[in-house]
């Protein structure tokens, strides 16, 4: 678009802003900056910086120049090392105002050349609020002696210089070098860059095709900002032939309408001044821009308008990321609960095939049953009682108290055993995820917790004392209530914890006969006390019991791996989705 045709439909009325546009791009930013990418997914370094980029771009220009489309523009003269940015900034004012040489970089502080009677527009914190303010003066040269702020003045700055050499309405800055050697002066020249209404690109005969800052040029064609392009230190032979093949390279590139200003190749005077004409028609451009009050509106509009639909592609890859964020923590979870759930099955399954009845505890089962204690005490109370007192002053624990031991040793077995494989399993798979990778660093997950041991021994003795409550509570029947004080709490107990574990689907050969069979004992015994559906009941409700138990040791277990994806991305995908549909409409309707 030539300028004559921006002139043209800048004379037409602004569209009105939507209502609620302000509030909309307020809270689009708030939520931007409070969006964390924390894991370390493929990409993830590119999309944090362009968060942290349209957060800045926000903050800096479109917010600020949406509430304000009548300020002065801010035309930022950018471009490579060595181009001459600086000595066409003082010949488009006419005297020296910012440094030039050939030590790199030399723009450490940026000068924001203005008209006195808009310093208003610059002084606050308008635009580029990140950037402290040092007023600075002609007849000093711009740099922390010369400026009126106190102290040093910090690099990330910018000094204000007031001079009637620029035209009214429009403000200059001469940025720092696009492709400088210093990290911080890219920044900051990307940073004044993403804030300007036009961009006065600078390069040379030699230069014009790097791609440093076409990459730029091709950031302000996807903003729609208005673009000159200087090309200095053209030798005059060469003139038509590098200014045709730039305007073709502009072309492809979708920046056609872009104003191309040769600055031929000439010498210095001894202020070290271009020659005045040199920089004409540049100065003439840029006045003309200024004296229209209507079409710097209309360029403000059209780049803030342009700039919006720019930040829709990065909301839109924002909300991408924070989902594949969640993504990858949802599977990272997966992996927890799958391996979690894995060991409570298992130990679960231990405890109705009949393995726990192999080893200690079916020895010790046998032993009790084999004393016949059962078959005593239903003859004569006096024998259970004589057997006791005689283990007491023996100090040996009663039969049905060893068969409690043994179960407790065994399952504890069980579920320690189980609950360092699922800890192994999570290990393995997080290491072979980055993210996992990320969340357990150089911590070794692989096996259980300290302390799990003694937490399993009180918990399966916390189980069995329930299971003796139950007995308790179940034998308070008038008509029940001497046969079980007969057999006594532990007895019915082991009995009752046989029964639980008694399906012998995991036993084989002698295992079957012995475990099974003794089983039998236990299970006719309580059915002699309690009858054939309380001893289903009871079994039942010790079975839930215990599952529910292990599930929260291993739940607990888990969290060490869980409570390492409590890291959330700050803003909902979705939320960040909507608010691109939003500003898509924003700018649709701008």
């Amino acid at each position: 678009m030539s300028t004559t045709e921006n002139f043209d439909n800048a004379r037409r009325p602004a569209p009105a802003r939507p209502p609620g546009a302000a509030a909309l791009l307020e809270t689009v930013r708030n939520d931007l900056a409070a969006t964390t990418l924390p894991l370390a997914l493929p990409g993830v370094e590119q999309a944090r910086l362009d968060l942290r980029n349209a957060v800045a771009q926000l903050d800096d220009y479109i917010i600020p120049r949406y509430r304000s489309l009548d300020a002065p523009l801010l035309a930022v003269v950018g471009g490579s090392t060595g181009a001459g940015k600086s000595t066409l900034v003082n010949a488009l004012v006419g005297h020296a105002v910012t440094r030039a040489g050939a030590i790199r970089p030399t723009t450490r502080q940026p000068i924001l050349l203005h008209h006195p009677r808009d310093a208003r527009w610059f002084e606050n914190d308008r635009v580029l609020p990140g950037l402290a303010r040092i007023r600075g003066t002609l007849a000093a040269a711009p740099s922390a002696a010369g400026a009126s702020g106190r102290g040093q003045a910090p690099v990330a700055s910018l000094v204000l210089v007031a001079d009637p050499a620029v035209p009214a309405g429009i403000a200059m800055v001469d940025a720092p070098d696009v492709d400088s050697i210093s990290d911080d002066n890219r920044q900051l020249a990307g940073q004044l860059l993403a804030a300007a209404d036009l961009w006065v690109f600078v390069t040379t005969a030699n230069r014009y095709a790097d791609a440093v800052p076409w990459r730029l040029l091709l950031d302000a064609a996807s903003r729609d900002i208005l673009v000159a392009v200087v090309l200095d230190r053209v030798p005059p032979a060469a003139e038509a032939e590098v200014s045709a093949d730039l305007h073709a390279m502009l072309s492809r590139e979708g920046l056609g309408g872009a104003r191309v200003f040769v600055v031929p190749e000439l010498p210095l005077d001894a202020t070290g001044m271009l020659p005045a004409a040199a920089v004409e028609p540049l100065l003439g451009w840029l006045r003309d821009l200024a004296a229209d009050a209507a079409g710097r509106s209309e360029i403000a509009r059209r780049t803030v308008n342009g700039t919006v639909r720019a930040l829709v592609g990065r909301v839109e890859a924002a909300a991408l990321g924070a989902e594949a964020q969640m993504k990858a923590t949802d599977v990272l979870a997966a992996d927890v609960r799958t391996s979690y759930d894995d060991a409570v099955a298992r130990i679960l399954e231990a405890t109705r095939d009949g393995a726990l009845l192999r080893g200690e505890v079916l020895a010790r089962w046998q032993d009790f049953v084999g004393t016949g204690e059962f078959f005593r005490a239903m003859e004569q109370n006096i024998g259970r009682f004589r057997d006791r007192m005689g283990a007491f002053f023996r100090g040996e624990p009663a039969p049905a108290v060893r068969v409690e031991a043994a179960i407790e040793t065994g399952l504890q077995a069980v579920i320690i055993d189980e609950a360092a494989n699922a800890a192994e399993r999570t290990d393995q798979r997080w290491r072979s995820d980055p993210a996992g990778r990320q969340l357990l660093g150089t911590d070794d997950l692989s096996g259980t917790s300290g302390g799990f041991a003694a937490t399993v021994a009180a918990e399966i003795r916390a189980w069995q004392g329930s299971l003796m409550e139950l007995i308790r509570t179940e034998g308070q029947g008038k008509r029940t209530q001497a046969r079980w004080l007969s057999f006594g709490i532990n007895g019915l107990g082991a009995a009752l914890m046989i029964v639980v574990f008694s399906m012998t689907a995991g036993l084989t050969g002698l295992e079957i006969g012995v475990a099974g069979g003794t089983a039998v004992v236990g299970q006719r015994l309580l059915e002699a006390v309690f009858g054939e559906d309380a001893v289903r009941r009871l079994a039942r409700t010790a079975r839930e019991d215990l599952h529910t138990r292990c599930l929260g040791l291993l739940l607990e277990e888990q969290q060490r791996f869980q409570k390492r994806l409590d890291i959330g991305t700050g803003v909902p995908p979705a939320v960040l989705a909507q608010h691109a549909a939003a500003l898509r409409k924003l700018a649709a309707a701008a």
